[in-house]
């Protein structure tokens, strides 16, 4: 009697043993995602939602593992919590982690009160970048984690152009020899151009970044010790170091300076550099040309450009004499950036009132199909000529200029996926571009102070 009570106990206790083990095996948690950054994942979670926890409660243990819980993404924890995920694991729950926020609209709560697509990729991009390049002030080569970054999400964000296509009218020839017109599919056009130049563009930015393994010239960091040691002259003659003293100052062999052949070979660099740059504004400003204007743009215009403008400057616009932007550009003397990036405002405005204007009778027509159906003579069309010409000269000048408000407003409102890839790519190769043009300057600049002395 004893005995098989004890039996009894031994197997019930047995059985407990395998519920409890069946529980502590599966994990009921779901994993917040970090939606602060879309290249950065955070490892500070706090709260009741922490990542490993482990909520048992009362709830009735299954007979064997759902196979349904993969697809609500409560993940199933290994009976070896201690076993490491292969890099494959992880580089595949990173690429799922970072389409699941695209497809949200960057709207955690799934509420779909996200943005659209295109504006999510266009973020992507742009935060993928300032992640990647954002720290980097010196000309010294990519890290390989960096690197790797890069090519790894560019590579899944870029993939979306696959998929966007074009129908043309083809002919297929059946088996029996008839000749079939279909409808066949190619790559649309504006990405079947430019995305491959930006890739090239692209790879050759980082090639240069990764030619700096071995320079003549070195950096001081630290802000004090140039001051305090023998290279601080290099910082009182930089200009661009006054306004911006926290960055690195380069700093080149004293007295000799650079030998002939880096010097050389760093100017190659440096046109190298801007010729990218320049092939980088030019695709994003088509791109930007091709976007559509948002209503809510127009919606604010003034009724007159030369309220826009000024009396002053809308003199000078509409003089019948020849007009030169150069020359109103010089006159006007700017100095500051933020003082050209008002005026751009001004003068984009005013553009789209005259054009409108232009086009009162024509609103279905494209402003291209409206000069030429206008007179030449209309004061309005010459008046929008003129203010597109002086926008492009204070673009021409000031090649580091921020997007205008129009610019903003298209890429805000846009919906197109293409070209958000297209706009958002070429923005950051154009500001890398651009970066790597200021940096060569810096040490040439040392390196023309360092002979002099």
């Amino acid at each position: 009697m004893d005995s098989s009570s004890q039996c009894d106990e031994n197997s019930s206790s047995e059985t407990d043993l395998d519920r409890s083990t069946v529980i502590d095996s599966i994990d009921f948690s779901r994993t917040i995602s970090d939606v602060s950054s879309f290249s950065e994942r955070s490892e500070d979670h706090s709260g009741p939602y922490e990542p490993h926890s482990h909520h048992r409660g009362l709830w009735p243990p299954p007979r064997r593992p759902s196979t349904g819980l993969n697809r609500m993404s409560m993940k199933q924890r290994s009976t070896d919590v201690f076993l490491k995920k292969s890099p494959a694991d992880d580089e595949l729950e990173l690429v799922k982690e970072k389409f699941s926020k695209l497809l949200l609209g960057e709207d955690m709560s799934g509420n779909g009160k996200g943005v659209c697509t295109a504006v999510a990729i266009s973020n992507s991009i742009t935060n993928l970048y300032a992640t990647v390049f954002g720290t980097r002030h010196k000309l010294e080569p990519l890290p390989l984690e960096k690197k790797s970054m890069w090519r790894r999400e560019m590579d899944c964000l870029l993939s979306v152009c696959d998929y966007i296509v074009e129908f043309y009218p083809s002919t297929q020839t059946m088996p029996d020899g008839t000749a079939v017109e279909v409808m066949a599919t190619r790559p649309r056009s504006d990405i079947y151009i430019n995305l491959p130049a930006l890739e090239k563009l692209d790879a050759m930015l980082i090639d240069i970044l990764d030619s700096f393994h071995k320079p003549e010239f070195w950096y001081i960091d630290d802000g004090k010790k140039s001051f305090s040691s023998g290279s601080s002259s290099f910082r009182r003659l930089s200009h661009r170091n006054e306004e911006k003293w926290w960055l690195p100052v380069p700093c080149v062999p004293p007295d000799t300076g650079l030998s002939e052949n880096a010097r050389k070979n760093l100017q190659q660099k440096r046109d190298c550099a801007n010729q990218i740059h320049k092939a980088a504004v030019a695709i994003n400003t088509g791109v930007l040309f091709e976007m559509e204007i948002p209503d809510s743009f127009l919606a604010t215009l003034p009724k007159s450009g030369k309220i826009t403008l000024g009396d002053a400057l809308y003199r000078s616009v509409s003089s019948p004499e020849r007009f030169s932007p150069d020359q109103l550009l010089d006159q006007l003397n700017i100095g500051e950036e933020h003082d050209a990036l008002e005026l751009a405002d001004h003068v984009e405005a005013a553009m789209y009132v005259w054009r409108r204007k232009a086009s009162t009778h024509h609103s279905k027509s494209s402003w291209k199909m409206v000069k030429e159906l206008v007179s030449d003579e209309d004061k309005n069309v010459m008046l929008a000529s003129r203010a597109e010409s002086l926008l492009l000269s204070i673009k021409q000048r000031f090649p580091a200029l921020s997007q205008t408000t129009l610019d903003t407003s298209k890429i805000q409102y846009n919906k197109d996926v293409g070209q958000a890839i297209l706009e958002s790519y070429s923005r950051v190769l154009e500001s890398l571009a651009f970066n790597i043009v200021s940096w060569i300057d810096d040490v040439l600049f040392a390196d023309k102070s360092a002979r002099k002395s």
